[in-house]
């Protein structure tokens, strides 16, 4: 009888301890390559939030962390600690903190920040202080070539159901520190901008609707909204005093969220609900519809050298199209919806989630949920070819500019009121038998620069800047040289021949 009571308490300590639901919690150093060796993964640090006893790696503001976002210039990174209400900044080379930007605001403390109201998004009740309270940062984006992330939030924290307007911040990347505030739709998850950065989306996952802004200026009071777009249909908000679930009571649950490279349409992953890619002209500010064909449950969406990719969370796959194939189905929608044939498979880890593309598009990356890993895809075999374990329940990652460092975020699992698995950041090394292209991203046109080029520029510096405004906004070391030299060269060209 001893014996069982003990097993009984055993179990029930193992229940408690997280054990139970198979908590994964890698040790620094852990490795992991391809079979071919053209990949090889190394757990190289951490920011972690569940024992004070690691103090090299304790980190109390990982707080739910939900997403990484590498600088364009590859010299910091920024994570999004959802229940604690805050962005970090950390210095890439060292990790060392740099700066914790607090979400958290007044009515009268924060009234210099916020834009004016756009009009386009409905209160469903009066509130004597709508501005004071702490947003819970989700996804993020930059513009302006790094010199801004956009940070939206899951909701004010008064909102307990996310049917009131959400908001979203700016950062001052150069200060790391909130330079203006938005008024969004209810449940903003996911933020993009154009290539050619004059549009910003942002996605509400709480209503079906996707909200549109100018922000070609480079004076921030300058952005606003253009058009609020409706896919199908608004979801009514009417849940009344009852707790709802939002994460599944939310229509179509909007969330991956792409341009494509001419910047012409906007496609907006369908994660819940009726499914499929909803298709935006940006031009014309017009929904065009729904293209089904592809798995359900889809959640992220990058898009790269003709082809669309897709990951699918419940079913744990990476599914591609070639992009042409894609918009040829949605140009023939009927009734705004049409179906699109042709898409390529490639099993993952259970609950894919973030994916992000290597400097040279052979290699995507994965952060898989369910599975508790990081899995490699190999973009010209379309399998996968290499996993390592995260910590449990990983969602959004980004991959530095030289490809040599990938960042996971392991938000973690709710069970009973308790967190079980994630509050913790891991970091990567990737090494690669054929080395990555060194990727140099287009500079920011502030205003900062913008006045340097006005008082020492000259028609070979424009040319070049014209140049790279003409490409995706990332060029390869060898192909900006051959640019450089190439403007150098004209000139003395020229002098030569009026002699």
């Amino acid at each position: 009888m001893k014996t069982r009571n003990f097993l009984f308490l055993l179990a029930a300590l193992v229940a408690t301890s997280g054990l139970a639901q198979g908590v994964t919690r890698p040790k620094v150093g852990t490795t992991a390559a391809s079979a071919d060796g053209q990949v090889k993964l190394t757990l190289v640090a951490k920011k972690q939030n569940y024992s004070a006893a690691m103090k090299d790696s304790y980190d109390r503001d990982i707080n739910s962390p939900k997403s990484a976002s590498v600088t364009p210039d590859g010299k910091k990174y920024y994570i999004n600690s959802l229940e604690g209400g805050v962005t970090i900044a950390y210095d890439m080379a060292t990790h060392k903190k740099l700066k914790v930007i607090s979400h958290t605001f007044t009515d009268a403390g924060s009234s210099h920040l916020w834009a004016p109201s756009s009009g386009f998004f409905e209160w469903h009740k009066q509130w004597k202080t709508p501005n004071t309270f702490m947003g819970k940062p989700v996804e993020a984006a930059f513009s302006h070539g790094g010199r801004y992330l956009w940070v939206p939030y899951y909701r004010r924290t008064y909102d307990m159901n996310a049917v009131e307007p959400s908001a979203m911040a700016v950062i001052d990347t150069k200060a790391d520190s909130i330079v203006r505030l938005f008024e969004t739709g209810p449940l903003p998850k996911m933020v993009a901008t154009s290539h050619d950065g004059k549009t910003l989306a942002v996605t509400h996952w709480g209503n079906n609707t996707v909200g549109l802004m100018d922000i070609s200026s480079n004076n921030p009071k300058d952005w606003h909204y253009t058009k609020l777009l409706v896919v199908d249909y608004v979801l009514p908000l009417n849940f009344g005093n009852r707790k709802v679930n939002r994460d599944n009571n939310s229509g179509y649950c909007l969330r991956g969220t792409a341009f494509t490279p001419d910047d012409k349409y906007i496609i907006v992953c369908c994660m819940g609900g009726g499914g499929g890619l909803a298709v935006i002209d940006v031009e014309k500010q017009e929904y065009l519809g729904r293209v089904m064909g592809m798995m359900p449950n889809l959640r992220h969406i990058i898009i790269r050298d003709g082809y669309i990719y897709l990951s699918i969370n419940s079913a744990g796959y990476v599914q591609r199209i070639k992009l042409d194939t894609f918009m040829q189905a949605a140009m023939n929608m009927t009734n705004k919806k049409g179906n699109s044939e042709g898409w390529e498979n490639c099993k993952v880890g259970a609950g894919a989630r973030t994916i992000e593309f290597s400097p040279s598009g052979k290699y995507i990356f994965a952060a898989c949920n369910n599975s508790s890993s990081l899995c490699v895809v190999d973009t010209r075999t379309m399998k996968m070819i290499a996993e390592i374990p995260v910590d449990s329940y990983p969602v959004g990652l980004d991959v530095s500019k030289d490809g040599k460092t990938v960042i996971v975020t392991s938000q973690g699992h709710t069970n009973g009121g308790r967190t079980v698995g994630g509050l913790a950041v891991n970091i990567f090394k990737v090494e690669y038998a054929v080395p990555e292209p060194v990727i140099i991203e287009k500079q920011p046109q502030d205003n900062d620069s913008i006045a340097a080029q006005k008082a020492g520029g000259n028609a070979s510096t424009g040319k070049i800047t014209q140049w790279l405004g003409t490409t995706t906004g990332k060029v390869t070391a060898g192909a900006l040289a051959a640019a450089l030299i190439a403007a150098i060269a004209v000139p003395t060209t020229l002098r030569r021949r009026k002699k």
